[in-house]
């Protein structure tokens, strides 16, 4: 491990439903949530994050104030997206979760807090801070993935802690970051790890007594199908972990999940290390992977990065809707990649419809969409004793994790992008030792294209094409929500959380929260009032990645924890 490596790994380390609940299947939350509410992290399991909510509306948005807010007694990376089921507001905070909170939704008192027994030693196994990003409901109990590798399941009126499952060794540098899914009665997640060579799989447990149902990995091994495009047994400690959201498509009973980058970075390990890897594509890492919930059985995969060599990560959140296409109305599953396209598949078969850069991006010139695989530009693929330079985008992608919206009102994506590009250079000797990072490269950042670091921007998923953007400093900015008020809400890593316009992106209303926004917003209406709600608390880790660029990150505001709501 290089010098900069003990730095940045220094860094790191230092660093019911309204009431009665209802029968299992039936309190599953829905693919298209109730209106009032916010049933899961993506509002439905079509992670669409639309609210038809408009009583807030362009008209009377600058109206907008504050009803309370709330301290998550955690600083480091607060992500999360709060829950709102009945009248009650569920929301984590991070260090762990070091608690979640159950509130009055409309007053913000506490009715409950729960502390999980989080080990103190989580954060050196941690690649990318101590975040957790959320909690999930289902018949009557809240379910929060750990950092120590655990799922709990606690009861969702009192807090009282039902069960705890082990999905994995959190040791080996699987920490879990995300809130899981539940259909039929199974509690869907994946993990982190991809950069301690990990090997991904999804697993599902029993909603009720927390046993394991099925276990799916993502990576082939040598002996199994597709196992010929690792080289050797590489694939062993292959990457692959699925570790954000998962999406649900009720009418084909079928599971979506983004997949990381291969391990290690160094793709002289794993693959050929140059633009001509032929099979060795490393199977099922930076892809969308399709399965049965019931079965965990794959039905499809598709691989937006193969062999990646820049960690361009295919985690980024499956976004599900119907898109009226050449006249046709498609079932489509759209994601804004880190690599940064914006892909649009069809959800049924898997097939590549379009795919188009949504920001700047010259390590391919585009996207073959009969082969599926990108038009590289070989120059900018680093591997052994190949360095390359000037890489767009760079390794935190195009877009991270911070989420994106849809509104079918005006047809639009409004995605949280990024505009940073980087240098990549690969190592010789990268060995695998359990719990420590994996990754054999050398990667300085440089600002993009243009003078801007980020961008709130919206897309055309049809076009393929932006309508408008709105021009940001710094990158890693908070995620979007839309609304039937026809307004987009979004914060950004100042601290500022903003409403604009979704037709023109024009500001219409801004309020300042003292510390940077990556989370995503949300909006929900009780007795007849809605209100918009926002976790405030900027990153910590992700600017050790950055070299300067973290330095005007981590100074553009102080750490915190706070949610946030606002009412008319």
């Amino acid at each position: 491990m290089t010098s900069k490596f003990r730095l940045l790994s220094s860094a790191m380390m230092v660093g019911a439903m309204l009431a009665g609940f209802g029968p299992a299947r039936a309190a599953d939350a829905p693919a298209k949530a109730d209106a009032n509410g916010w049933a899961s992290y993506g509002k439905g399991l079509d992670n669409t994050r639309f609210s038809p909510l408009d009583q807030i509306n362009t008209k009377n948005v600058s109206k907008l104030k504050m009803a309370y807010a709330f301290s998550l007694a955690s600083l480091r990376s607060n992500e999360a997206t709060p829950i709102v089921i009945g009248d009650t507001l569920y929301v984590s905070s991070s260090n762990g979760p070091k608690y979640v909170y159950a509130l009055d939704a409309k007053t913000g008192a506490k009715k409950w807090q729960y502390e999980p027994d989080i080990p103190d030693d989580v954060m050196q196994y941690a690649c990318c801070d101590v975040n957790s990003r959320g909690v999930t409901f289902s018949d009557g109990k809240i379910f929060v993935g750990r950092l120590d590798g655990k799922l709990s399941a606690v009861d969702a009126k009192t807090g009282k802690e039902l069960w705890v499952s082990t999905v994995v060794d959190y040791k080996q540098g699987s920490v879990i970051t995300s809130p899981p899914i539940v259909v039929h009665g199974k509690v869907i997640t994946g993990f982190g790890g991809g950069e301690y060579g990990a090997r991904g799989s999804l697993q599902a447990y029993d909603v009720n007594t927390g046993k394991q149902v099925w276990k799916t990995f993502t990576v082939p091994l040598a002996n199994e199908p597709g196992g010929d495009s690792w080289k050797g047994d590489s694939a062993v400690h292959g990457g692959g972990v699925a570790w954000l959201v998962g999406s649900y498509d009720p009418k084909t009973n079928t599971v979506f999940y983004g997949t990381s980058n291969p391990g290690p970075w160094a793709t002289g390990v794993r693959s050929t290390g140059d633009s001509n890897y032929g099979k060795l594509t490393n199977k099922n890492t930076a892809s969308t992977v399709a399965i049965d919930p019931d079965t965990g059985a794959m039905k499809w995969a598709y691989q937006a990065t193969p062999a990646d060599a820049w960690d361009f990560d295919g985690v980024n959140e499956l976004m599900l809707t119907d898109l009226k296409i050449k006249g046709v109305v498609t079932p489509a599953l759209m994601q804004a990649n880190r690599n940064g396209f914006f892909y649009v598949l069809n959800r049924e078969t898997g097939k590549l419809i379009s795919a188009e850069k949504f920001v700047p991006a010259n390590w391919a010139s585009k996207i073959d969409l009969e082969t599926g695989r990108p038009v590289e530009i070989a120059d900018k693929r680093p591997g052994p004793n190949h360095p390359a330079t000037d890489i767009c985008p760079n390794l935190i992608g195009g877009k991270n994790w911070q989420p994106m919206s849809y509104s079918p009102k005006t047809g639009l994506v409004y995605i949280p992008a990024n505009n940073i590009c980087m240098s990549m250079s690969e190592e010789p000797g990268v060995e695998y030792k359990k719990g420590v990072f994996y990754l054999g490269k050398d990667f300085p950042a440089k600002p993009g294209p243009d003078g801007y670091m980020g961008d709130i921007e919206a897309w055309d998923p049809v076009t393929q094409k932006a309508v408008w953007h709105i021009k940001q400093p710094l990158p890693f900015n908070g995620g979007t929500l839309a609304t039937g008020g026809d307004l987009v809400f979004y914060g950004d890593l100042q601290g500022n959380f903003n409403a604009v316009d979704a037709k023109t992106g024009a500001n219409l209303w801004k309020q300042q929260l003292g510390t940077g926004i990556g989370a995503g917003p949300i909006s929900y209406s009780i007795d007849g009032k809605q209100y918009v709600a926002v976790v405030a608390g900027r990153t910590a880790t992700i600017p050790a990645f950055l070299g300067d660029i973290g330095k005007l990150m981590t100074d553009a505001s102080p750490e915190g924890g706070t949610l946030f709501v606002f009412s008319e």
